[in-house]
């Protein structure tokens, strides 16, 4: 079913900031970022096609003015070794520690991931014990710090390219809230 993204808008800026660790070899993150791309409202910074894998290479300066300039914030990476992606986490250090006073304070948090692994690893019963929302619990305790609305999570385990198209609607629906 294709979508149809003409027709769904938010009225709110989101700042969408993508990173994969592989770039490459992307299905997912690549099919999440097309939908992203084409929605109104929506600034999408993908750091590795912006800073390559060089985490020194982060313009703070100009990372903030993106962060100023939007209400609502999307992380959307591959869960990396049960974390976020190494450029994200660089990007993290570089512009929350550089950042402007209050530049946080009232936008909302969302992240989204995707995993490979599904009930076996995470859940109650898997062999973690959490539910993959609850490994980024930091984000949770980083936006909350910041004075940020941290949103649930948009989390994608298991996941199967057969599935691509629900997960971008699933996103879709997310972004034009």
């Amino acid at each position: 079913m294709p979508l149809n993204t003409t027709d769904k808008t938010s009225n709110k800026k989101t700042l969408v900031i993508v990173s994969h660790p592989y770039p490459e070899q992307s299905t997912f993150i690549k099919g999440l970022q097309q939908v992203a791309e084409g929605l109104q409202g929506i600034t999408l910074r993908n750091l590795e096609s912006h800073y390559g894998f060089d985490t020194r290479a982060i313009n703070v300066n100009e990372e903030n003015h993106f962060m100023q300039t939007h209400n609502r914030i999307v992380f959307m990476f591959p869960t990396h070794w049960f974390n976020i992606t190494p450029m994200l986490k660089a990007y993290l250090n570089s512009v929350w520690s550089g950042g402007w006073p209050d530049i946080w304070k009232g936008k909302e948090m969302l992240v989204v991931t995707t995993a490979g692994g599904g009930s076996t690893i995470y859940g109650n019963s898997g062999r973690l014990g959490v539910e993959l929302s609850d490994i980024f619990l930091p984000m949770k305790a980083s936006a909350l710090y910041c004075g940020m609305t941290y949103l649930p999570p948009l989390v994608f385990q298991a996941v199967k390219p057969n599935e691509l198209s629900n997960y971008q609607q699933q996103l879709l629906s997310r972004l034009s809230e």
